[in-house]
Protein backbone atom coordinates (compact mmCIF):
# COMPACT_ATOMS: atom_id res chain seq x y z
CA UNK A 1 0.00 0.00 0.00
CA UNK A 2 1.40 3.49 -0.91
CA UNK A 3 1.66 6.15 1.64
CA UNK A 4 1.71 10.17 1.40
CA UNK A 5 2.38 12.78 4.30
CA UNK A 6 -0.96 14.41 5.22
CA UNK A 7 -1.55 17.93 6.69
CA UNK A 8 -3.83 17.78 9.55
CA UNK A 9 -3.29 21.26 11.37
CA UNK A 10 -2.13 24.57 10.82
CA UNK A 11 0.84 24.87 12.37
CA UNK A 12 2.06 27.08 14.99
CA UNK A 13 5.44 27.80 14.66
CA UNK A 14 7.82 24.40 14.11
CA UNK A 15 5.08 21.75 13.09
CA UNK A 16 4.79 19.12 15.12
CA UNK A 17 3.64 15.50 14.94
CA UNK A 18 0.14 16.17 15.43
CA UNK A 19 0.25 18.50 12.56
CA UNK A 20 1.36 16.13 9.83
CA UNK A 21 0.83 12.62 9.90
CA UNK A 22 2.09 9.71 7.41
CA UNK A 23 -1.69 7.37 6.34
CA UNK A 24 -2.16 5.07 3.40
CA UNK A 25 -3.11 6.83 0.27
CA UNK A 26 -4.88 4.61 -3.34
CA UNK A 27 -3.38 4.49 -6.55
CA UNK A 28 -5.15 5.94 -9.28
CA UNK A 29 -5.66 3.80 -12.32
CA UNK A 30 -2.93 3.21 -14.60
CA UNK A 31 -4.93 3.64 -17.56
CA UNK A 32 -3.80 4.87 -20.98
CA UNK A 33 -1.40 8.10 -20.53
CA UNK A 34 -0.72 7.21 -17.16
CA UNK A 35 2.58 6.59 -15.40
CA UNK A 36 3.54 4.75 -12.18
CA UNK A 37 6.30 6.33 -10.21
CA UNK A 38 7.94 4.79 -7.35
CA UNK A 39 9.73 7.47 -5.39
CA UNK A 40 13.54 7.56 -4.69
CA UNK A 41 14.49 10.78 -2.63
CA UNK A 42 12.08 13.64 -1.90
CA UNK A 43 13.43 17.48 -1.30
CA UNK A 44 12.03 19.28 1.74
CA UNK A 45 12.62 22.87 1.11
CA UNK A 46 11.81 26.03 3.62
CA UNK A 47 8.45 27.06 0.99
CA UNK A 48 6.81 24.03 2.17
CA UNK A 49 6.59 25.75 5.65
CA UNK A 50 4.47 28.84 4.36
CA UNK A 51 2.43 26.03 2.29
CA UNK A 52 0.65 24.71 5.70
CA UNK A 53 -0.87 28.26 6.46
CA UNK A 54 -4.13 29.25 5.00
CA UNK A 55 -2.63 31.85 3.12
CA UNK A 56 -2.46 33.40 -0.83
CA UNK A 57 0.76 32.87 -2.13
CA UNK A 58 2.41 31.70 -5.34
CA UNK A 59 1.90 28.23 -4.66
CA UNK A 60 -1.33 27.05 -3.35
CA UNK A 61 -1.75 26.22 0.58
CA UNK A 62 -1.49 22.53 1.46
CA UNK A 63 -5.10 21.21 2.15
CA UNK A 64 -5.83 19.95 5.66
CA UNK A 65 -6.31 16.41 5.49
CA UNK A 66 -4.82 15.87 2.16
CA UNK A 67 -1.60 14.51 1.05
CA UNK A 68 1.19 17.16 1.17
CA UNK A 69 3.55 17.59 -2.45
CA UNK A 70 6.75 18.48 -2.92
CA UNK A 71 10.09 17.75 -5.64
CA UNK A 72 10.97 14.86 -5.72
CA UNK A 73 12.94 11.68 -8.17
CA UNK A 74 11.58 9.02 -8.88
CA UNK A 75 11.61 5.41 -10.77
CA UNK A 76 9.21 4.15 -12.95
CA UNK A 77 8.02 0.85 -12.97
CA UNK A 78 4.82 1.01 -14.92
CA UNK A 79 3.77 3.19 -18.37
CA UNK A 80 0.65 3.72 -20.71
CA UNK A 81 2.58 6.15 -22.37
CA UNK A 82 5.14 6.22 -24.90
CA UNK A 83 7.30 8.63 -23.48
CA UNK A 84 7.87 7.00 -20.07
CA UNK A 85 9.43 3.22 -19.94
CA UNK A 86 10.21 1.68 -16.97
CA UNK A 87 13.61 2.15 -15.54
CA UNK A 88 13.31 6.03 -16.90
CA UNK A 89 14.32 8.23 -13.71
CA UNK A 90 11.83 11.14 -13.55
CA UNK A 91 11.74 14.61 -12.04
CA UNK A 92 7.95 15.28 -10.81
CA UNK A 93 5.96 17.41 -7.82
CA UNK A 94 4.31 14.35 -6.29
CA UNK A 95 6.63 14.16 -3.09
CA UNK A 96 6.14 13.27 0.44
CA UNK A 97 5.16 10.06 -0.63
CA UNK A 98 6.19 6.48 -1.72
CA UNK A 99 4.62 6.02 -4.71
CA UNK A 100 2.37 7.96 -7.64
CA UNK A 101 0.38 7.33 -10.38
CA UNK A 102 -0.02 10.18 -12.29
CA UNK A 103 -0.47 11.73 -16.20
CA UNK A 104 2.88 11.05 -17.92
CA UNK A 105 2.76 14.87 -18.32
CA UNK A 106 3.39 15.30 -15.10
CA UNK A 107 7.20 13.54 -14.56
CA UNK A 108 10.01 14.95 -16.50
CA UNK A 109 12.59 12.55 -17.59
CA UNK A 110 16.05 13.65 -16.44
CA UNK A 111 18.59 14.29 -19.11
CA UNK A 112 21.34 12.31 -19.18
CA UNK A 113 24.74 14.53 -17.86
CA UNK A 114 27.60 12.61 -17.41
CA UNK A 115 28.42 12.18 -13.57
CA UNK A 116 25.74 13.74 -12.62
CA UNK A 117 23.63 11.10 -9.93
CA UNK A 118 19.76 11.32 -9.72
CA UNK A 119 19.22 13.41 -6.63
CA UNK A 120 21.48 16.28 -7.95
CA UNK A 121 18.01 17.34 -10.01
CA UNK A 122 16.50 18.44 -6.72
CA UNK A 123 19.70 20.12 -5.52
CA UNK A 124 22.10 21.70 -7.38
CA UNK A 125 20.42 21.28 -11.08
CA UNK A 126 17.22 21.47 -9.48
CA UNK A 127 15.10 24.24 -7.39
CA UNK A 128 18.03 25.05 -5.38
CA UNK A 129 20.86 25.69 -7.85
CA UNK A 130 18.74 27.36 -10.04
CA UNK A 131 17.48 29.16 -7.75
CA UNK A 132 20.90 29.94 -6.89
CA UNK A 133 21.98 30.44 -10.39
CA UNK A 134 19.23 32.71 -11.65
CA UNK A 135 18.56 34.79 -8.40
CA UNK A 136 22.32 35.66 -8.19
CA UNK A 137 23.30 36.10 -11.98
CA UNK A 138 20.03 37.25 -13.46
CA UNK A 139 18.16 38.85 -10.64
CA UNK A 140 21.13 40.53 -8.80
CA UNK A 141 23.02 40.84 -11.83
CA UNK A 142 26.21 39.74 -10.26
CA UNK A 143 29.34 39.98 -12.33
CA UNK A 144 33.31 39.49 -11.96
CA UNK A 145 34.92 41.95 -9.24
CA UNK A 146 31.26 42.13 -7.35
CA UNK A 147 31.60 41.70 -3.76
CA UNK A 148 28.83 39.51 -2.74
CA UNK A 149 27.27 38.67 0.86
CA UNK A 150 25.02 35.76 1.19
CA UNK A 151 23.25 34.14 4.15
CA UNK A 152 22.28 30.69 4.97
CA UNK A 153 25.53 30.37 2.95
CA UNK A 154 25.99 26.73 4.24
CA UNK A 155 22.39 25.65 3.26
CA UNK A 156 21.30 24.39 -0.11
CA UNK A 157 20.78 27.63 -1.77
CA UNK A 158 23.20 29.33 -0.01
CA UNK A 159 26.48 27.15 -0.87
CA UNK A 160 25.46 27.24 -4.42
CA UNK A 161 25.42 31.07 -4.55
CA UNK A 162 29.10 30.71 -2.93
CA UNK A 163 30.08 28.45 -5.42
CA UNK A 164 28.81 30.48 -8.59
CA UNK A 165 30.25 33.41 -7.63
CA UNK A 166 33.36 32.13 -7.15
CA UNK A 167 32.95 29.98 -9.92
CA UNK A 168 31.99 33.87 -12.11
CA UNK A 169 35.44 35.52 -10.39
CA UNK A 170 33.70 37.20 -7.55
CA UNK A 171 34.30 38.00 -3.70
CA UNK A 172 32.03 35.90 -1.57
CA UNK A 173 31.51 36.47 2.10
CA UNK A 174 29.05 33.94 3.39
CA UNK A 175 27.25 33.64 6.29
CA UNK A 176 26.46 30.57 8.83
CA UNK A 177 25.92 29.38 11.99
CA UNK A 178 28.54 27.76 14.21
CA UNK A 179 31.74 26.87 13.84
CA UNK A 180 31.40 23.19 11.20
CA UNK A 181 29.46 25.25 9.13
CA UNK A 182 31.83 28.29 8.62
CA UNK A 183 34.83 25.93 8.02
CA UNK A 184 32.41 24.21 5.60
CA UNK A 185 31.43 27.59 3.87
CA UNK A 186 35.70 28.28 3.66
CA UNK A 187 35.79 25.08 2.13
CA UNK A 188 33.58 26.57 -0.99
CA UNK A 189 35.63 29.28 -1.74
CA UNK A 190 34.40 31.95 0.00
CA UNK A 191 36.58 34.84 1.05
CA UNK A 192 34.97 35.67 4.34
CA UNK A 193 32.38 34.11 6.77
CA UNK A 194 30.96 35.51 9.75
CA UNK A 195 29.07 33.22 12.29
CA UNK A 196 26.18 34.96 13.07
CA UNK A 197 25.82 32.93 16.13
CA UNK A 198 29.25 34.38 17.38
CA UNK A 199 27.90 38.24 17.29
CA UNK A 200 25.92 41.10 15.87
CA UNK A 201 25.57 40.26 12.09
CA UNK A 202 25.70 43.90 11.80
CA UNK A 203 28.83 44.30 13.13
CA UNK A 204 30.49 40.82 12.14
CA UNK A 205 29.49 42.31 8.21
CA UNK A 206 30.72 45.25 8.63
CA UNK A 207 34.19 44.12 9.84
CA UNK A 208 34.71 41.44 6.96
CA UNK A 209 33.32 44.01 4.08
CA UNK A 210 35.40 46.66 4.57
CA UNK A 211 35.04 48.14 1.05
CA UNK A 212 31.09 47.23 1.11
CA UNK A 213 28.92 45.07 -0.65
CA UNK A 214 27.35 45.08 -4.35
CA UNK A 215 25.26 42.38 -3.81
CA UNK A 216 23.36 40.43 -1.08
CA UNK A 217 21.64 36.97 -1.82
CA UNK A 218 19.07 37.07 1.19
CA UNK A 219 17.94 33.65 2.14
CA UNK A 220 17.52 34.86 6.27
CA UNK A 221 16.27 38.31 6.40
CA UNK A 222 15.86 39.66 9.51
CA UNK A 223 19.08 41.36 10.93
CA UNK A 224 20.97 39.49 7.97
CA UNK A 225 18.94 41.78 5.71
CA UNK A 226 19.54 45.17 8.45
CA UNK A 227 23.75 44.29 7.71
CA UNK A 228 23.16 44.08 4.14
CA UNK A 229 21.40 47.61 4.10
CA UNK A 230 24.07 48.92 6.47
CA UNK A 231 26.60 47.27 4.34
CA UNK A 232 25.49 48.36 0.82
CA UNK A 233 27.48 50.34 -1.82
CA UNK A 234 26.03 52.38 -4.17
CA UNK A 235 24.05 50.84 -6.76
CA UNK A 236 23.95 47.40 -4.90
CA UNK A 237 21.15 44.93 -5.79
CA UNK A 238 19.70 42.44 -3.68
CA UNK A 239 18.09 39.07 -4.87
CA UNK A 240 15.22 38.02 -2.25
CA UNK A 241 15.16 34.31 -2.49
CA UNK A 242 13.32 33.65 1.24
CA UNK A 243 12.93 34.81 5.14
CA UNK A 244 13.57 31.78 6.52
CA UNK A 245 14.20 33.78 9.90
CA UNK A 246 10.41 34.75 9.96
CA UNK A 247 8.88 31.51 8.28
CA UNK A 248 7.73 29.93 11.75
CA UNK A 249 7.21 32.97 13.88
CA UNK A 250 5.74 35.47 11.61
CA UNK A 251 7.92 38.23 13.19
CA UNK A 252 8.53 41.08 10.31
CA UNK A 253 11.68 42.15 9.51
CA UNK A 254 13.02 45.40 11.13
CA UNK A 255 14.38 46.53 8.45
CA UNK A 256 16.11 49.74 10.88
CA UNK A 257 18.18 50.85 7.65
CA UNK A 258 15.59 50.93 5.14
CA UNK A 259 16.34 54.53 4.33
CA UNK A 260 20.06 53.47 2.89
CA UNK A 261 17.51 51.78 -0.26
CA UNK A 262 17.39 55.47 -1.42
CA UNK A 263 20.63 57.00 -0.54
CA UNK A 264 22.69 54.49 -2.19
CA UNK A 265 20.09 53.64 -4.96
CA UNK A 266 19.36 49.83 -3.86
CA UNK A 267 17.46 47.50 -6.01
CA UNK A 268 15.56 44.50 -4.19
CA UNK A 269 13.97 42.66 -6.28
CA UNK A 270 11.86 39.04 -5.20
CA UNK A 271 11.86 36.07 -7.61
CA UNK A 272 11.10 32.17 -7.85
CA UNK A 273 12.17 29.39 -9.33
CA UNK A 274 9.45 29.30 -11.75
CA UNK A 275 10.14 32.39 -13.03
CA UNK A 276 12.68 30.90 -15.03
CA UNK A 277 11.46 27.33 -16.47
CA UNK A 278 11.59 28.55 -20.02
CA UNK A 279 15.67 28.82 -19.32
CA UNK A 280 16.13 25.11 -18.03
CA UNK A 281 18.41 24.63 -21.44
CA UNK A 282 20.70 27.43 -20.40
CA UNK A 283 20.71 26.51 -16.94
CA UNK A 284 21.68 22.88 -17.04
CA UNK A 285 24.50 23.64 -19.67
CA UNK A 286 26.29 26.20 -17.74
CA UNK A 287 25.48 24.90 -14.24
CA UNK A 288 26.30 21.07 -15.68
CA UNK A 289 29.49 22.42 -17.03
CA UNK A 290 30.63 23.92 -13.46
CA UNK A 291 29.60 20.59 -11.52
CA UNK A 292 31.28 19.11 -14.29
CA UNK A 293 34.47 21.00 -14.03
CA UNK A 294 34.89 21.19 -10.23
CA UNK A 295 33.83 24.61 -9.23
CA UNK A 296 30.27 23.28 -7.98
CA UNK A 297 30.14 20.27 -5.73
CA UNK A 298 27.54 18.84 -4.10
CA UNK A 299 26.89 18.70 -0.10
CA UNK A 300 23.99 16.73 0.96
CA UNK A 301 22.06 15.73 4.36
CA UNK A 302 20.17 12.63 4.08
CA UNK A 303 17.64 11.11 6.27
CA UNK A 304 16.31 7.64 5.16
CA UNK A 305 13.28 6.72 4.95
CA UNK A 306 9.52 8.13 4.31
CA UNK A 307 9.07 8.10 7.91
CA UNK A 308 12.27 10.38 8.47
CA UNK A 309 10.35 13.14 6.04
CA UNK A 310 8.71 15.74 8.85
CA UNK A 311 11.54 15.29 10.87
CA UNK A 312 14.15 16.48 8.28
CA UNK A 313 11.42 19.08 7.35
CA UNK A 314 11.70 20.41 10.48
CA UNK A 315 15.69 20.27 10.67
CA UNK A 316 15.78 22.82 8.04
CA UNK A 317 14.28 25.44 10.76
CA UNK A 318 16.88 24.32 13.66
CA UNK A 319 20.30 23.77 11.48
CA UNK A 320 20.35 20.19 11.07
CA UNK A 321 21.22 20.70 7.50
CA UNK A 322 24.22 21.26 5.62
CA UNK A 323 24.29 21.65 2.49
CA UNK A 324 20.85 20.25 0.52
CA UNK A 325 18.20 18.36 3.09
CA UNK A 326 17.21 15.09 1.27
CA UNK A 327 14.97 12.24 2.03
CA UNK A 328 16.39 9.08 0.56
CA UNK A 329 13.44 6.23 -0.03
Amino acid sequence: MARAWHLMNRPTGIPTNDDAVLKDIALAPLDDGMVHVRNRWLSVDPYMRSRMNDVKSYVPSFQIGEPMTGGAVGEVVESRDPSLQPGDMVLHMAGWRDEVVEPAGHFNKLPPIPGVEPQAFLANLGLTGGTAYFGLLDVAAAKAGDIVFVSAAAGAVGSAVVQIAKAKGMTVIGSAGGADKCEFVRSLGADEVIDYKAGPVVKSLMAAATKGIDVYFDNVGGDHLDAALAAARQNARFAMCGMIEGYNTGEPTTLRYIMRVVAMRIRMQGFIYTDYMGRLGEFYQDMGAMIAGGQVKERETVMDGLDSALDAFRGLFTGANTGKMLVRL
